[in-house]
């Protein structure tokens, strides 16, 4: 068979191929027994680890999925290369030099080999580094000093620069004999009417995978005459390089990750240096795409996120509203985790890279441990959209947030998440448990920012402001107030303080409040005490037409009494309606009370309780009224 590889070839790479070695690149092993490893297969997803490797035998086997073999199978599966293709891989990271029987030839490739590409990416990444010291990169040296990086970081990173001219590296390519084919499959080269740099005049970050080797690059715009606006490009997706699988960092922060079971995800190359410079030497960050399924695949195997070894993941998101819905895309894909999820964000709006500049080293540090949990700054954030010392406020807030908290398919997260829940909108935790179940059927809402063209017509052209619906007769909420008012209209009487205490906000529906107001206007109900034209003075007063509508239905309908109502028929409604307007101010303090701090604020809480004791008195004297 053309191309068989000499048996003493492959027998020297199983040998020198070390089988722990070449999977602790992708996968952190622990001890779990005498000469055998355990951790998360990548293969498939899993909760709880299932990948046994036994590298004294050679072999590994998952008894989750099933797939086995030996250090080549391994890369063979992983890679999806041929055998041939493997072992030559195994053997140029072991340094074997892999032979063929004699007369047979390297099979036939349908495209460049993955060898080939990689040690393309490396010689780039050396041209690139070395460009950096010369004289036309004088602007790169001076963004990377803005930035509070020296010669030492940029080495350690590898950041280099791409020469403008447009094909420097292309002749450097092939002057180390790479072909055409080769550097244009890698994604370093474009071609068009001739060969050109795919980067030019950036500054550039080598982008690795776990094991070290460079797969793409990430390049950032340095001149105005650049003639690509974007300010970041990275490499198209090639063989070698998966953007939703790569994560900018992970070579350097695998062991850590691995040591802290910990993972920072940053937005940023740059915020990723100053993450490891300032000590958080476990930051890593997608390259030009949002941090997805796939990324969190990556991360899981490295921190041994399992249901026995459960890690953090720390978010650093901006605190504007990109970055809220980052954090509302992340708390989606939350079940991706069985460690705990959390957000770090700077009051001031800094990412790590602006704050490491402006306050120091200690600054980043500190961002990293005041991190809060992800669903407590997402469920947090939907609650300071809405009023929350007003009911209408808590039940809006309680609808955005549950059918989040309901997508959760952790249940015991989910119910910790509906405890949270009330407590932050200071609702009863019966009632946000009774909402998580009504929205289990509805959708979350969706992380995705409203296309500019509405925003934009939104601005121009307001929309008019809604109007209330008529109120249903029996609507029994408003019961109370319905008849209180239809007692106002057709048989007015002075109660004294009673009907004083009356506010517009007793009455919950809009068009109950307004023809109240214009009830008040007039004097209040006493004043229409004897007069046979009261109704008639309350519609002349009537200017919107609903309000003329409940007018004409409140006038007109019967009274639910036997004999004629009295005085007392009357205070039994007003008292009624008084104690349901305390209850409402009662629910509100109460929950000001759930939502405060007594050891942070002692005398606000004093006074709210203060509040509460008076309300209660006030409420159990109106039942006096009527007892007398």
């Amino acid at each position: 068979m053309a191309g068989r590889i000499k048996e003493s070839s492959i027998q020297e790479v199983r040998e020198k191929a070390r089988l722990d070695d070449i999977i602790s690149q992708q996968v952190t092993l622990r001890r779990a027994g005498p000469g055998t490893y355990k951790g998360l297969c990548p293969f498939h997803d899993e909760k709880t680890p299932s990948f046994n490797v036994n590298p004294s035998r050679g072999f590994y086997k998952c008894f989750g999925c099933g797939e086995g073999g030996d250090v080549i199978d391994f890369v063979m599966k992983l890679e999806g290369l041929s055998f041939f293709e493997a072992v030559e891989r195994l053997g140029d990271k072991v340094g074997v030099q892999v032979q063929r029987e004699e007369g047979d030839e390297a099979p036939v490739r349908r495209g460049p080999g993955r060898g080939k590409l990689v040690e393309a990416h490396k010689v780039a990444a050396e041209f690139y580094a070395e460009q950096l010291l010369t004289p036309d990169a004088v602007v790169a040296r001076q963004f990377l000093a803005e930035k509070g990086f020296d010669r030492d970081a940029a080495l350690h990173f590898g950041v280099g620069f791409s020469p403008r001219g447009g094909e420097d590296l292309y002749r450097h390519l092939r002057a180390r004999g790479f072909s055409d084919e080769e550097v244009v499959t890698a994604g370093l080269v474009a071609q068009g009417r001739s060969h050109y740099d795919r980067f030019r005049g950036r500054l550039m970050w080598p982008i690795r995978e776990s094991g070290g080797d460079v797969i793409g690059f990430g390049a950032r715009r340095l001149f105005d005459d650049d003639r690509i606006e974007a300010k970041y490009l990275n490499t198209s997706e090639t063989p070698l390089y998966k953007k939703s699988h790569v994560l900018y960092g992970i070579d350097l922060a695998r062991k850590e990750m691995a040591r802290t079971r910990e993972a920072v995800i940053v937005e940023g190359y740059t915020d990723v240096m100053a993450c490891h410079l300032a000590g958080i030497t476990t930051a890593v960050a997608t390259c030009g795409t949002a941090f997805g399924d796939d990324h969190a695949k990556v991360l899981r195997r490295f921190i041994s996120d399992d249901q026995q070894l459960r890690g953090a993941v720390v978010f650093t998101f901006d605190g504007d509203a990109a970055g809220q819905a980052a954090a509302l895309k992340a708390f989606k894909g939350d079940g991706n985790f069985t460690s705990q999820t959390y957000v770090a964000v700077e009051p001031d709006g800094l990412d790590p890279n602006d704050l490491r500049i402006k306050k120091g080293d200690e600054a980043v540090r500190e961002l990293l441990a005041n991190r809060v949990p992800l669903y407590e700054f997402v469920l947090r954030n939907i609650a300071s959209k809405y009023d929350l010392d007003r009911a209408d406020g808590r039940v809006d807030a309680l609808r955005e947030a549950a059918p989040l908290v309901a997508s959760v398919r952790d249940e015991s997260k989910k119910m910790g998440f509906t405890r949270d829940l009330a407590r932050f909108l200071g609702v009863d935790p019966d009632e946000a448990a009774r909402e998580v179940r009504r929205a289990a059927g509805r959708p979350a809402p969706s992380a995705a920012p409203p296309r500019r063209e509405a925003v934009v017509a939104s601005a121009e052209a307001p929309a008019a402001p809604r109007r209330p619906p008529m109120p249903h007769p029996r609507e029994p909420r408003f019961t109370v107030e319905r008849e209180t008012l239809k007692l106002f209209v057709q048989h007015p009487v002075a109660l004294g303080r009673t009907t004083g205490e009356i506010t517009p906000e007793a009455f919950t529906h809009p068009l109950y409040r307004a023809l109240w107001e214009i009830i008040a206007g007039l004097g209040g109900p006493g004043a229409g005490t004897g007069d046979a034209n009261w109704a008639q003075k309350l519609g002349a007063a009537a200017s919107d037409p609903l309000v003329s509508r409940i007018l004409a239905e409140l006038a007109v309908e019967p009274i639910p009494s036997a004999k004629e109502p009295d005085s007392a028929y009357v205070l039994q409604y007003v008292v009624r309606l008084l104690e349901l307007l305390d209850q409402r101010r009662i629910a509100d303090v109460k929950s000001r009370l759930q939502r405060s701090d007594a050891a942070a604020d002692p005398e606000a809480y004093h006074r709210l309780f203060a509040q509460l004791a008076a309300l209660e008195q006030h409420r159990r004297g109106l039942r006096n009224l009527v007892a007398e």
